[in-house]
Protein backbone atom coordinates (compact mmCIF):
# COMPACT_ATOMS: atom_id res chain seq x y z
CA UNK A 1 0.00 0.00 0.00
CA UNK A 2 1.14 3.66 -0.67
CA UNK A 3 2.54 5.17 2.38
CA UNK A 4 1.17 8.23 2.30
CA UNK A 5 -2.28 6.53 2.67
CA UNK A 6 -0.91 4.43 5.78
CA UNK A 7 -1.60 5.90 9.08
CA UNK A 8 0.67 3.56 11.90
CA UNK A 9 -0.17 2.90 15.29
CA UNK A 10 1.89 5.66 16.30
CA UNK A 11 -0.13 8.01 15.17
CA UNK A 12 -2.46 10.09 16.58
CA UNK A 13 -5.38 7.67 17.55
CA UNK A 14 -8.45 8.16 15.93
CA UNK A 15 -10.29 8.60 19.04
CA UNK A 16 -9.55 11.79 19.74
CA UNK A 17 -10.87 14.91 17.98
CA UNK A 18 -6.84 15.74 16.92
CA UNK A 19 -6.00 12.52 15.56
CA UNK A 20 -9.57 12.23 13.62
CA UNK A 21 -9.02 16.10 12.09
CA UNK A 22 -5.21 14.63 10.95
CA UNK A 23 -6.35 12.27 9.83
CA UNK A 24 -9.56 14.08 7.62
CA UNK A 25 -6.70 16.20 6.22
CA UNK A 26 -4.40 13.31 5.14
CA UNK A 27 -7.08 12.11 3.20
CA UNK A 28 -8.43 15.27 1.74
CA UNK A 29 -5.96 15.35 -0.72
CA UNK A 30 -5.61 11.55 -1.60
CA UNK A 31 -8.44 10.20 -4.57
CA UNK A 32 -11.60 7.93 -3.45
CA UNK A 33 -9.63 4.67 -4.11
CA UNK A 34 -6.69 5.75 -1.41
CA UNK A 35 -9.39 6.65 0.65
CA UNK A 36 -10.75 3.67 0.49
CA UNK A 37 -7.45 2.13 0.96
CA UNK A 38 -6.78 3.79 3.88
CA UNK A 39 -9.67 2.61 5.23
CA UNK A 40 -9.48 -0.93 4.53
CA UNK A 41 -5.72 -0.84 6.33
CA UNK A 42 -7.17 1.08 9.35
CA UNK A 43 -10.44 -1.17 9.80
CA UNK A 44 -9.67 -4.41 8.28
CA UNK A 45 -12.89 -6.57 9.12
CA UNK A 46 -14.37 -3.82 11.38
CA UNK A 47 -15.09 -2.17 8.08
CA UNK A 48 -18.46 -2.07 6.86
CA UNK A 49 -20.31 -0.34 3.97
CA UNK A 50 -23.51 0.66 4.08
CA UNK A 51 -25.83 1.08 1.00
CA UNK A 52 -29.36 1.68 0.24
CA UNK A 53 -28.92 0.56 -3.98
CA UNK A 54 -29.96 3.90 -4.65
CA UNK A 55 -29.61 5.62 -8.06
CA UNK A 56 -25.35 5.60 -7.99
CA UNK A 57 -24.79 2.88 -5.49
CA UNK A 58 -22.54 0.90 -7.82
CA UNK A 59 -19.93 3.18 -7.74
CA UNK A 60 -18.88 2.84 -4.15
CA UNK A 61 -20.01 -0.75 -4.42
CA UNK A 62 -17.66 -1.76 -7.01
CA UNK A 63 -14.87 0.87 -5.60
CA UNK A 64 -14.67 -0.77 -1.71
CA UNK A 65 -15.05 -4.44 -2.81
CA UNK A 66 -12.60 -4.13 -5.50
CA UNK A 67 -10.05 -3.74 -2.41
CA UNK A 68 -12.22 -5.28 -0.02
CA UNK A 69 -13.97 -8.23 -1.80
CA UNK A 70 -15.68 -9.92 1.83
CA UNK A 71 -16.90 -6.39 2.95
CA UNK A 72 -19.89 -6.52 5.06
CA UNK A 73 -22.25 -4.72 2.46
CA UNK A 74 -25.44 -3.27 4.81
CA UNK A 75 -28.95 -3.13 3.52
CA UNK A 76 -31.64 -1.25 5.45
CA UNK A 77 -34.68 -2.85 4.20
CA UNK A 78 -37.84 -0.99 4.48
CA UNK A 79 -40.46 -3.40 3.21
CA UNK A 80 -41.14 -0.86 0.47
CA UNK A 81 -38.65 -0.30 -1.76
CA UNK A 82 -39.49 -0.09 -5.33
CA UNK A 83 -39.58 -3.43 -7.19
CA UNK A 84 -36.31 -2.06 -9.65
CA UNK A 85 -34.30 -1.63 -6.63
CA UNK A 86 -34.59 -5.21 -4.95
CA UNK A 87 -33.63 -6.59 -8.91
CA UNK A 88 -30.88 -3.67 -8.60
CA UNK A 89 -30.24 -5.44 -5.42
CA UNK A 90 -30.05 -9.08 -6.76
CA UNK A 91 -28.18 -7.49 -9.92
CA UNK A 92 -25.46 -6.38 -7.91
CA UNK A 93 -24.93 -8.76 -5.45
CA UNK A 94 -24.54 -11.32 -8.45
CA UNK A 95 -22.56 -9.13 -10.51
CA UNK A 96 -19.86 -8.22 -7.88
CA UNK A 97 -20.49 -10.99 -5.36
CA UNK A 98 -21.54 -8.69 -2.54
CA UNK A 99 -21.47 -10.02 1.19
CA UNK A 100 -24.72 -8.52 1.71
CA UNK A 101 -26.13 -8.22 5.23
CA UNK A 102 -29.64 -7.09 5.09
CA UNK A 103 -31.21 -5.36 8.35
CA UNK A 104 -35.32 -4.91 9.11
CA UNK A 105 -37.14 -3.85 11.93
CA UNK A 106 -38.34 -6.30 14.09
CA UNK A 107 -42.11 -5.44 13.08
CA UNK A 108 -43.15 -5.82 9.99
CA UNK A 109 -44.43 -3.07 7.70
CA UNK A 110 -48.06 -4.57 8.08
CA UNK A 111 -47.70 -4.93 11.70
CA UNK A 112 -46.52 -0.71 11.85
CA UNK A 113 -49.42 0.24 9.55
CA UNK A 114 -51.70 -1.87 11.73
CA UNK A 115 -50.67 -0.08 14.62
CA UNK A 116 -49.92 3.23 13.81
CA UNK A 117 -51.24 3.75 10.38
CA UNK A 118 -49.27 4.94 7.64
CA UNK A 119 -46.73 7.33 9.66
CA UNK A 120 -45.55 8.93 6.20
CA UNK A 121 -49.05 10.64 5.59
CA UNK A 122 -48.36 12.22 9.76
CA UNK A 123 -46.02 15.10 8.77
CA UNK A 124 -42.60 15.78 10.18
CA UNK A 125 -43.64 13.87 13.43
CA UNK A 126 -44.76 10.85 11.24
CA UNK A 127 -41.98 10.94 9.09
CA UNK A 128 -39.39 10.74 12.41
CA UNK A 129 -40.90 7.86 14.16
CA UNK A 130 -40.84 5.75 10.96
CA UNK A 131 -37.37 6.67 10.06
CA UNK A 132 -36.77 5.63 13.79
CA UNK A 133 -37.91 2.12 13.22
CA UNK A 134 -37.68 1.57 10.02
CA UNK A 135 -34.07 2.88 9.48
CA UNK A 136 -31.92 4.17 12.06
CA UNK A 137 -32.98 1.25 15.21
CA UNK A 138 -31.33 -1.48 12.75
CA UNK A 139 -28.88 0.09 11.34
CA UNK A 140 -27.57 0.58 15.06
CA UNK A 141 -28.38 -3.11 15.25
CA UNK A 142 -26.27 -4.01 11.92
CA UNK A 143 -23.65 -1.89 13.84
CA UNK A 144 -23.54 -3.31 17.23
CA UNK A 145 -23.98 -7.15 15.70
CA UNK A 146 -20.61 -6.39 13.37
CA UNK A 147 -18.25 -4.95 15.64
CA UNK A 148 -18.25 -2.24 13.26
CA UNK A 149 -15.42 0.48 13.82
CA UNK A 150 -15.13 2.04 10.61
CA UNK A 151 -18.53 2.82 8.32
CA UNK A 152 -18.22 3.68 4.86
CA UNK A 153 -21.42 6.13 2.98
CA UNK A 154 -21.28 6.82 -0.48
CA UNK A 155 -22.90 10.49 0.19
CA UNK A 156 -21.50 13.58 -1.52
CA UNK A 157 -21.97 17.34 -0.67
CA UNK A 158 -22.72 18.05 -4.39
CA UNK A 159 -26.10 16.02 -3.89
CA UNK A 160 -28.00 18.59 -1.60
CA UNK A 161 -27.39 21.52 0.60
CA UNK A 162 -27.87 19.29 3.43
CA UNK A 163 -24.75 17.67 2.13
CA UNK A 164 -22.72 20.84 1.11
CA UNK A 165 -20.31 20.58 4.36
CA UNK A 166 -19.88 17.03 5.25
CA UNK A 167 -16.67 16.15 6.01
CA UNK A 168 -14.57 13.10 4.77
CA UNK A 169 -14.12 11.78 7.72
CA UNK A 170 -16.90 12.23 11.18
CA UNK A 171 -17.53 10.48 14.17
CA UNK A 172 -20.80 8.47 14.15
CA UNK A 173 -21.34 6.61 18.15
CA UNK A 174 -18.53 3.82 18.29
CA UNK A 175 -17.56 4.37 14.31
CA UNK A 176 -15.72 6.41 12.08
CA UNK A 177 -17.22 7.03 8.97
CA UNK A 178 -15.77 7.59 5.63
CA UNK A 179 -16.65 9.23 2.88
CA UNK A 180 -14.41 8.55 -0.04
CA UNK A 181 -16.30 10.17 -2.92
CA UNK A 182 -17.61 12.85 -0.69
CA UNK A 183 -16.46 15.54 -3.52
CA UNK A 184 -17.05 14.03 -6.47
CA UNK A 185 -19.48 15.78 -9.16
CA UNK A 186 -21.94 14.27 -11.54
CA UNK A 187 -19.73 13.68 -14.11
CA UNK A 188 -16.97 11.88 -12.05
CA UNK A 189 -19.57 9.49 -11.01
CA UNK A 190 -20.75 9.00 -14.74
CA UNK A 191 -17.66 8.63 -16.05
CA UNK A 192 -16.70 5.91 -13.08
CA UNK A 193 -19.64 4.19 -14.13
CA UNK A 194 -18.90 4.20 -17.29
CA UNK A 195 -15.30 3.15 -17.51
CA UNK A 196 -16.35 0.31 -14.83
CA UNK A 197 -19.50 -0.65 -17.28
CA UNK A 198 -21.85 -0.04 -14.24
CA UNK A 199 -25.42 0.63 -14.23
CA UNK A 200 -27.50 3.31 -12.53
CA UNK A 201 -30.58 2.11 -10.71
CA UNK A 202 -32.91 1.79 -13.40
CA UNK A 203 -35.66 4.42 -12.26
CA UNK A 204 -32.85 6.45 -12.80
CA UNK A 205 -33.85 6.67 -16.50
CA UNK A 206 -37.05 7.44 -15.16
CA UNK A 207 -36.23 10.51 -13.69
CA UNK A 208 -35.74 9.60 -10.71
CA UNK A 209 -32.95 11.28 -8.91
CA UNK A 210 -33.40 10.14 -5.18
CA UNK A 211 -34.69 6.58 -4.63
CA UNK A 212 -36.09 5.57 -1.59
CA UNK A 213 -39.31 4.29 -0.74
CA UNK A 214 -42.10 3.93 -2.88
CA UNK A 215 -44.27 6.29 -0.65
CA UNK A 216 -41.93 8.78 -0.08
CA UNK A 217 -39.94 9.24 -3.90
CA UNK A 218 -41.13 11.01 -6.91
CA UNK A 219 -39.93 11.85 -10.58
CA UNK A 220 -38.22 15.27 -10.74
CA UNK A 221 -40.81 17.11 -12.16
CA UNK A 222 -40.55 20.36 -13.74
CA UNK A 223 -39.94 23.29 -11.33
CA UNK A 224 -38.67 20.96 -8.78
CA UNK A 225 -35.39 20.33 -7.32
CA UNK A 226 -33.55 17.42 -6.33
CA UNK A 227 -34.66 17.83 -2.75
CA UNK A 228 -38.26 18.10 -2.97
CA UNK A 229 -38.38 14.35 -4.90
CA UNK A 230 -38.17 13.05 -1.62
CA UNK A 231 -40.12 13.01 1.86
CA UNK A 232 -42.69 15.81 0.12
CA UNK A 233 -40.12 18.21 0.47
CA UNK A 234 -40.73 18.23 4.07
CA UNK A 235 -37.17 16.93 5.07
CA UNK A 236 -34.07 15.98 3.31
CA UNK A 237 -32.50 13.64 5.79
CA UNK A 238 -33.75 9.69 6.87
CA UNK A 239 -32.64 10.02 10.31
CA UNK A 240 -29.12 7.51 9.76
CA UNK A 241 -26.88 10.40 9.34
CA UNK A 242 -28.64 13.94 10.47
CA UNK A 243 -26.43 14.43 13.41
CA UNK A 244 -23.22 14.42 10.87
CA UNK A 245 -25.03 16.29 8.06
CA UNK A 246 -25.40 13.69 5.68
CA UNK A 247 -27.85 11.91 3.80
CA UNK A 248 -28.51 7.88 3.28
CA UNK A 249 -29.81 8.25 -0.12
CA UNK A 250 -26.60 6.61 -2.46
Amino acid sequence: MNSSTHLSNTDRPLSTEEGLNAAAERLDGLRPQERVAWAVDQFGDRLILSSSFGAQAAVCLHMVTTLKPDVPIVLVDTGYLFPETYQFIDELTDRLNLNLQVYRSAMSPAWQESRFGKLWEKGVDGLKQYNQMNKVEPMKRALAELEAQGWIAGIRRSQTSTRSKTPILVRDGECVKIHPIVDWTDRDIFEYLKHHDLPYHPLWHQNYVSIGDTHTTHKLEAGMNEEEARFFGLKRECGLHEGVNTDFSI
